[in-house]
């Protein structure tokens, strides 16, 4: 079968790879999507995504498909549903997972990351970690299901009530997830920073935001009860502490560099009592996820702009598309 295998640093090689078989607790997938996300591109580089890949390995891990055949000891599962993966395997077994925090896990694998995933024909994967996708969910929507699923994560660790006015500080795909779980969970309103008028206008129309801000032209007033930092530069990170009213929230889930600092007003800290809290991965979060994507509360079919070939993942990953990507896989 078709893979796209990332041999190193930058080199990616389609090779014809054999299909894997499941072992006793797996499910084979026919994969139909991938999606192309920042942790991808990090792979791509040599940086380290939720754990580190070692190639030879076939990234892919936002994924959907079909179910093709499940091990002896999978129940619940039959040829021809219709699913799609949480990548992210945790041992059970660690002080983290023993105390309710499993994305902290000692020994976290995913597929995709640490063992092969959906940029190739059919992949395996734990069956605890397979979700049956609605009806009404299309295949290549039920691929962004773990992006939305780490926004969700990310909301999930606030505290969200009809009063908040809410910003989110980045209109890349995670960011403009997080305008619309925000809006699904609630709050008074959410303003999107972004730097384009055109493109801010457009996003305002499909996400539903009450407000946006194109910050080359506008200062952010401290005037808000959450805010998100869906971008990970120190200068966004500034800003989203900065433009908190007392008692908010900051949540910093846009990811910098390993050895990046930003700097922060602790008197501030302590005189607005703020909360600022890190946003790993996505646990606990497929089952919600799904909900908001058979629902319409979320919607990603307007805020997906591309389809690609496996052959096209490269440059995708070197910056010739702006907008999110998806895969789709040929059989």
């Amino acid at each position: 079968m078709k893979a796209l295998v990332l041999k190193g640093v930058k080199h990616f090689e389609i090779e014809d790879i054999q299909k894997p078989t499941p072992k006793d607790n797996e499910v084979l997938i026919d994969a139909k999507y991938a999606g192309i996300c920042g942790t991808d591109n990090a792979l791509y580089n040599g940086l380290p995504g939720s754990a580190p890949a070692v190639p030879p390995i076939v990234l892919g891990h936002e994924v959907s498909g079909v179910v093709e055949s499940t091990g002896k000891n999978v129940k619940g599962f039959k040829k021809g549903d219709r699913v799609t993966v949480d990548p992210n395997c945790y041992c059970g077994k660690c002080r983290y997972c023993h105390i309710g925090i499993p994305e902290m896990c000692d020994n976290l694998s995913a597929v995709g990351v640490t063992r092969n995933g959906g940029l190739e024909q059919a992949f395996t994967a734990p069956a605890t970690n397979v979700y049956k996708v609605p009806a009404n969910v299309p295949l290549k929507d039920a691929a962004t299901t773990e992006p939305v699923s780490c926004a969700l994560h990310g909301v999930k660790l606030l505290h969200t009530s009809p009063y908040q006015n809410a910003l989110v500080i980045g209109d890349g795909f995670e960011g403009l997830l997080f305008c619309q779980i925000l809006k699904a969970y609630g709050v008074n309103s959410v303003t999107l920073v972004g730097r384009h008028d055109d493109k801010l206008a457009e996003e305002k129309k499909a996400t539903g935001v009450d407000a946006v801000i194109n910050a080359k032209k506008e200062k952010i007033p401290a005037k808000y009860d959450i805010t998100v930092d869906a971008v990970g530069l120190p200068q966004t990170q500034e800003a989203a502490v900065d433009s908190t009213v007392k008692g908010a929230q900051v949540l910093m889930f846009g990811v910098g560099k390993p050895n990046q600092h930003f700097s922060m007003n602790t008197y501030k800290v302590y005189q607005k009592e703020l909360t600022v809290k890190g946003s790993f991965i996505n646990p606990n979060a497929f089952v919600d996820s799904l909900a908001l994507l058979s629902t319409g509360k979320v919607k990603v079919a307007p805020i997906v702009k591309n389809v690609l070939k496996l052959d096209q993942v490269a440059d995708a990953l070197s910056g010739k598309y702006t907008g999110k990507c998806v895969v789709k896989i040929d059989a």
